[in-house]
């Protein structure tokens, strides 16, 4: 919770530069294709009055193209920066190799189950629209909950926070061991559901207080697999109409969330300018909730 306060007190000041971090180097480093993680988690080493050296495409204009590995490079980059945002598809690479890194290094997504700075801006959007977790029901939908790792550390975080949880996803793409093993050893309260039809979606939804939506992790340069991925989102679809009728019906304003980039195929747009959106304020909360995560890994209070 000190956390969200102290992003909670940076917010009114976030677009002027804060001069906390004044000679400071953040060096990010994304081994995956990434526009609001990155920008975001640079954007708030330069509102705290620090610097950035990035490397966007370390597989191919960094030394790793030439066969160094992460270990060595987390060394490198160490020796020239205060702190370290890696993005990483290999997870597994990653925790063999973090000895290397000798300046903390912030996880921006590290393989299919682990992005816990997505996790903590979701948590901090639910505290700023909702307040108080203990009671709070939160909806993930997607029909890959094997790489929804966005919606995991989300899941996490509001475990540790006293909130429900409900996976809604395919029995095609289950969620992995590794996961359930993590919630259950948080003693999270969650239930799943595979194979749902719409109905039965927005049914399930009209008792939670928000819905997640992880997105779709395939790239496009895997049209086979994402093909399969957008033929089997479409039960998943929610209308502005279905959010209307489930709040006419409860009384409930289920919030929509998701960690972007969208698919038409997700949900009606007509939601980006209704009380239901809540997608935008998580992309306008990203910054000043880095800025205080960077300033409290670094020591600065």
């Amino acid at each position: 919770m000190s956390l969200f306060e102290a992003a909670q007190m940076i917010e009114p000041f976030w677009k002027h530069r804060l001069n906390l971090m004044n000679n400071r180097i953040l060096g990010t480093i994304f081994f995956q294709p990434s526009t609001r993680t990155r920008f975001s988690t640079e954007d708030a080493m330069v509102r705290l009055g620090g610097s950035v050296l990035s490397e966007s495409n370390p597989l191919h204009s960094s030394s790793t193209a030439k066969g160094e590995s992460l270990f060595d490079y987390l060394r490198t980059v160490s020796t020239y920066t205060d702190i370290i945002g890696l993005r990483h598809y290999d997870d597994e690479k990653v925790f063999s190799s973090l000895n290397g890194a000798t300046v903390p290094v912030i996880s921006c997504g590290w393989g299919d189950v682990t992005h816990p700075t997505q996790g903590i801006l979701d948590l901090y959007t639910c505290y700023r629209a909702f307040g108080d977790f203990m009671g709070m029901k939160i909806m993930i939908a997607t029909p890959d909950l094997s790489r929804a790792r966005s919606g995991h550390s989300f899941a996490m975080g509001l475990a540790q926070m006293g909130a429900e949880i409900i996976y809604v996803g395919s029995s095609k793409n289950k969620m992995l061991p590794l996961v359930h093993d993590k919630l259950n050893e948080a003693g999270a309260k969650y239930e799943i559901y595979n194979d749902l039809s719409n109905a039965e979606i927005m049914e399930l939804m009209s008792d939670c207080d928000a819905c997640y939506l992880p997105g779709c992790s395939v790239p496009k340069d895997n049209p086979e697999d994402r093909a399969a991925f957008l033929d089997l989102i479409k039960p998943f679809y929610i209308t502005l109409e279905g959010l209307e009728t489930i709040k006419k019906k409860t009384g409930r304003k289920v919030g929509i969330m998701h960690s972007l980039p969208r698919n038409d195929v997700e949900f009606d747009h007509d939601i980006d300018n209704s009380e239901f959106q809540l997608y935008f304020q998580q992309m306008a909360f990203s910054v000043p909730i880095r800025m205080a995560l960077i300033a409290a890994m670094v020591g600065v209070k």
